[in-house]
């Protein structure tokens, strides 16, 4: 049969890869050294980068990254590189991050001496659970720096679609602090020489966020790592930026465009930039420096002519103010010149897909937003070609789309990215998406979800017969497009194939061929010298060769072109006899709908399932497949891990049967943790009534609950706002505290939660909370007054900060006093409450066990209270709330797992040290531990130091720690009242009296050191610890300090400072 089809872009003329499997760069020492041209995935080469024991000092892997396929690399090459630093995994939960700043904290000299230059891997999500910690970094220095590298991919909605999106960060890049310098990036050369950046900013913290959704997953791209190579000079950001080949904003379409679209760099970006070019009066910046904002520059890069600019902002739901607009309102608008009109294009994780997946819709969008004419706007070339092959995981021929595109990449460029779907078929199915077209210089990189719509596929292959029986895969392919089906059948598949299928082959006119490679391998033996898997991916490898060529393809012609692949699977000349076979045994099948029996009340078949992609597979050099993070022992367990994460964690021991407590959806609907509403049972003031410092201690009762916490854990108290400042501002603004207001609920998309504007304020808006800068800024837009409107304005500019610090660090403005200070600006109360976000839980170290004292947890707090310069009294709003408490009043509260955890070994020793309310959890310790004494389980030595001014006012749980010692649970303590002598004592100078044994209990015996309160005694206490051991165990001062830091990573050196 002479078989005619559609010719292809360009002949191959050399294969480079083999049917076998295809080559990796030798691990061995880092390829990054010299200027080598990379076609693997830029993700994998920003790993390598980022993961040299030149470049950072240890590399922190949080779950969320290794569960969208980032990290993985790192932790084999932890064991096969030596220029591999060290790795540490950490969980994502609230106050991560912390472990981050710990390290990089004055506390650890022997980091500031040797320097620490931390890199961590998280996702957007991940970042958002970071922020808080954020702001307590300690300043960057060139020895001494924290580099986030954030692969932007996330998982939304109830099927677990992966996302590019970045609302999960619309309200975290406004509580940044100021010495950290966010980078976005899009292309694969642009997301390594970013990466490379990233450590070159010597004087900043560094977040570099780059598209893993798709383009830096992708191979078949070449880039070279030039910033390696380059000496990097002494200058400011933007300089560095420059000179690194980038601009922070990059102005591309119309010179003379009224209408200008803003936004971060990233997959819309790239379509924007591509749109753009083919639509007069439109402009679109690109964002690619978000922090440090320079108002500046930004506006520099607009045209003269601009009259309208729509800002493109990631959020949650559609009630939500992105920071791009903001950042963008607040460069724009003056009071002597008004500037353009500024307009918030608000983008649903659920709007970033629809325009992913169908770029007519963003086109549309844009031409509409121009004011043009609308027109059909493609971005896909005339030149392009698209191949898509349909397998499941770690079948034979899964092998085969890196085969053919590696075939292809030596003449044109041949882009290949692989999704997996785990949840709509067991075992799953993989999507390979090959894009062919011209190499040429400066051609634009599209995201593959928009070079790739719903049907547009000139190719599909199909290599399971059963996926097209549950899924519509045909709906990816154009009209006139070729389909090779590997199957047994060939006249028969028109009668095995879904009604739905079949229609939509013949309503496509699809050209269908069928191969059953199977049968075509089995009738060559041994004597080829290959296995008979390999000998299907040849035969499968020729056939897709001869559709795809088409006319230009004849049987010597193909088989020419397949040897440099194919003989190094197949000896001598039996290519020649496999080509024959593949060729006589590919079919054409004749479409025809078959009549439809009468099957009476027969249910109505199944509809077919979409391909959805939520899943990303990592191949590590051992030969493991990690999906989601996981390895599983197959591609259906990987589902299971990703529906049900709780069950793969290693279980905990239960210290009893735990009830099953629903939450009530309406006590605390906006945040995301589990709340729980216990009730307070005592509140008592520890210190005496003259004592300028209010110490108490709480308990709440938990019956009824289900609260559960671990010896250790912080209580999240969700605090309220003063009652009689609520009301008064309610008279003040105008607003009736009895009014229903509607808020969206910011971590739900489309979710909203109703209360009273009284609620609303005393219950959950943080209204005497502290400003940050780009409250201002937004704040200006609804100022009345034009020295309102100025002055709100200059605070929220890069020229108002030494204002902005004075307000907030030394004046300690709040929301309120600056909406008081400037009373033309009146937002409405929903917009006010929006504005300002909710309060945060603050959370306090348990003082209990639960093993002890059952349904209740103990709380030790102090009252935070200072005088502002202008002579008004300041509380800490969490203090004050529950130093108010009545007996009987309910609390909302949430748990946070901590560091401070006693070790799996009750014998190991423990070496305790708090200062004032850091006892807290050393009387969980403790209380613990007497327990187990009494139940006659064996304990190790117990050590305790304890710190306060002092002794008669300040000696907090000074009884107990008493009846401790004289029972035996205290091994030894040591009790530093700083002021209650001729000289000052301080919990280090006790534990230098203490050196030899608290050496040995280290050194020797797998003991625990923990220190709890404020920062300023860290390095002392440090240095102590560090003189112990080098006067009784033989260290020098370097040696006793990696040692130290091997505990830190061992969780043996715990700190929870602040």
């Amino acid at each position: 049969m002479t078989i005619e089809v559609f010719s292809g872009t360009t002949t191959p003329l050399s294969a480079a890869a083999t049917l076998i499997g295809t080559p990796t760069e030798d691990p061995k020492g880092s390829p990054i050294q010299e200027a080598s041209v990379f076609s693997k995935p830029a993700s994998h080469i920003i790993e390598l980068l980022a993961s040299r024991s030149a470049t950072s000092s240890a590399v922190y892997i949080y779950d969320v990254a290794e569960q969208v396929g980032f990290g993985t690399l790192t932790k084999t090459w932890s064991s096969t590189m030596e220029s591999t630093a060290p790795v540490i995994s950490l969980q994502t939960r609230a106050g991560a991050g912390l472990s981050l700043v710990g390290r990089l904290s004055e506390g650890s000299s022997q980091d500031l001496v040797q320097g620490a230059i931390l890199t961590a891997y998280t996702t957007p999500a991940g970042l958002a659970s970071m922020a808080e910690s954020l702001s307590y970094l300690p300043p960057a220095t060139s020895n001494s720096r924290l580099i986030i590298q954030v692969p932007a991919v996330t998982t939304v909605g109830p099927s677990f679609a992966l996302s590019p999106t970045l609302a999960s960060l619309s309200a975290t890049f406004t509580i940044l602090p100021d010495n950290l310098v966010v980078l976005l990036s899009a292309t694969p050369q642009e997301s390594i020489d970013l990466a490379a950046l990233s450590y070159k900013l010597t004087s900043f913290h560094v977040v570099h966020i780059f598209d893993h959704h798709g383009i830096s997953r992708e191979s078949g791209h070449s880039f070279v790592p030039t910033l390696q190579l380059k000496e990097t000079p002494a200058l400011g950001i933007p300089e560095l930026i420059r000179w690194s080949g980038y601009q922070f904003f990059d102005y591309i379409g119309d010179s003379n465009a009224e209408t200008v679209v803003v936004l971060l760099n990233g997959p819309l970006a790239l379509m924007a930039k591509s749109i753009v070019t083919r639509t007069s009066g439109l402009g679109v910046v690109i964002v690619r420096v978000l922090r440090p904002w320079d108002g500046d520059a930004f506006k520099q890069c607009l045209p003269d002519t601009v009259k309208e600019v729509h800002v493109f902002d990631d959020v949650p739901n559609e009630l939500c103010q992105g920071s791009l607009f903001v950042d963008v309102f607040g460069s724009l608008y003056g009071p002597s010149s008004p500037g353009p009109r500024v307009r918030a294009q608000r983008v649903t994780p659920t709007r970033t897909s629809s325009f992913l997946s169908d770029p007519a819709q963003f086109s549309a969008l844009l031409t509409e937003l121009s004011h043009q004419v609308p027109a059909a706007t493609h971005l896909d070339a005339s030149l392009t070609r698209k191949l898509l092959f349909f397998s499941t995981p770690k079948s034979d021929l899964s092998p085969l789309p890196q085969t053919v595109a590696n075939s292809f990449s030596s003449t044109v460029s041949a882009r290949l990215l692989t999704d997996h779907d785990i949840f709509s078929k067991s075992g799953g199915i993989t999507a390979d998406k090959i894009v062919l077209s011209p190499r040429s210089e400066g051609t634009e990189i599209l995201p593959m979800a928009a070079e790739f719509p719903t049907g547009t596929a000139d190719f599909i292959c199909i290599l399971d017969t059963n996926l097209l029986k549950s899924h519509s895969l045909l709906n990816q392919a154009k009209s006139g497009a070729i389909v090779l089906v590997i199957s047994p059948w060939s006249s028969e598949l028109p009668y095995n194939l879904p009604a739905a299928a079949l229609s939509a082959a013949v309503e496509k006119k699809l050209r269908i061929f069928t191969l059953d490679a199977k049968a075509v391998s089995s009738g060559f033996g041994p004597e080829i010298g290959a296995a008979q898997d390999a000998v299907q991916r040849v035969i499968v490898y020729l056939a897709v060769l001869r559709l795809y060529l088409g006319k230009a393809a004849s049987e010597p012609a193909v088989r020419k072109l397949a040897e440099g692949v194919a003989l190094e699977v197949i000896q001598g000349g039996q290519l020649a006899k496999i080509s024959a076979s593949s060729w006589a045994a590919l079919e054409e099948v004749e479409l025809h709908i078959p009549p439809v029996a009468d099957e009476g009340d027969a249910k109505p078949p199944s509809p077919l399932k979409q391909f959805e992609f939520n899943a990303i597979a990592v191949e590590t050099d051992d030969g493991q497949t990690v999906i989601n993070g996981s390895k599983v022992s197959s591609w259906h367990d990987a589902a299971k891990h990703l529906l049900f994460p709780s069950v793969f964690t290693p279980p905990t021991p239960p210290s009893e049967q735990v009830e099953e407590y629903l939450q009530d959806p309406s006590l605390r609907p906006e945040v995301p943790e589990h709340t729980y509403l216990v009730t307070c049972t005592v509140n008592r003031r520890l210190t005496p009534l003259e004592y300028d410092r209010n110490v108490f201690h709480l308990e709440f009762d938990t019956v009824g609950t289900g609260l559960k916490y671990a010896i250790g854990e912080a209580l999240g108290v969700h605090g309220w706002n003063d009652e009689q400042e609520v009301l008064d501002f309610c008279k003040w603004y105008g607003v009736d505290p009895e009014r229903l207001i509607t808020i969206p609920v910011a971590a739900n998309e489309g979710k909203m939660y109703t209360r009273t504007t009284f609620q609303a304020l005393q219950q959950q808006i943080d209204l005497f909370g502290r400003p940050p800068k780009s409250f201002y800024s937004g704040l200006a837009a609804y100022a009345t007054s034009p020295a309102d409107r100025l002055a709100l304005q200059f605070i929220g500019a890069p020229e108002g900060s030494s204002t902005f610090k004075k307000l907030g660090e030394k004046d300690t403005v709040t929301f309120a006093e600056v909406l008081q200070r400037y009373p033309s600006a009146k937002p409405g109360i929903e917009t006010l409450c929006e504005m300002i976000g909710e309060i945060k839980p603050r959370h306090y170290s348990i003082a209990s066990a639960q093993s002890v004292v059952g349904n209740r947890v103990d709380l030790l707090v102090v009252t935070v209270e200072w005088t502002a310069p202008n002579g008004t009294l300041r509380y800490g709003q969490c203090t004050r709330y529950l130093a108010g408490l009545k007996v009987g009043q309910k609390v909302t509260v949430s748990i946070k797992p901590s560091v401070m955890k006693l070790p799996p070994d009750n014998m190991q020793p423990i070496i305790m040290a708090g200062l004032g309310t850091g006892a807290a959890p050393f009387r969980a310790f403790l209380q613990h531990r007497a327990l187990l004494a009494h139940q006659g389980i064996p304990v190790g030595p117990t050590y305790y130091y304890f710190g306060s001014r002092h002794q008669h006012q300040e000696y907090l749980y000074g009884e107990e720690i008493e009846a401790y010692i004289l029972d035996g649970t205290i091994t030894k303590a040591g009790l530093a009242f700083s002021r209650d002598g001729p000289k000052k004592v301080y919990i280090q100078h006790l534990m230098l009296e203490d050196a030899t044994v608290l050496a040995s209990l280290l050194k020797n015996q797998a003991g625990v050191f923990y220190l709890c309160g404020p920062t300023w005694p860290v390095p002392d206490v440090y240095e102590a610890l560090v003189g112990a051991l080098v006067k009784n165990e033989g260290h020098t001062s370097e040696s006793a300090g990696e040692f130290l830091m091997s505990l830190k990573e061992e969780e043996r050196y715990v700190l929870e400072v602040y």
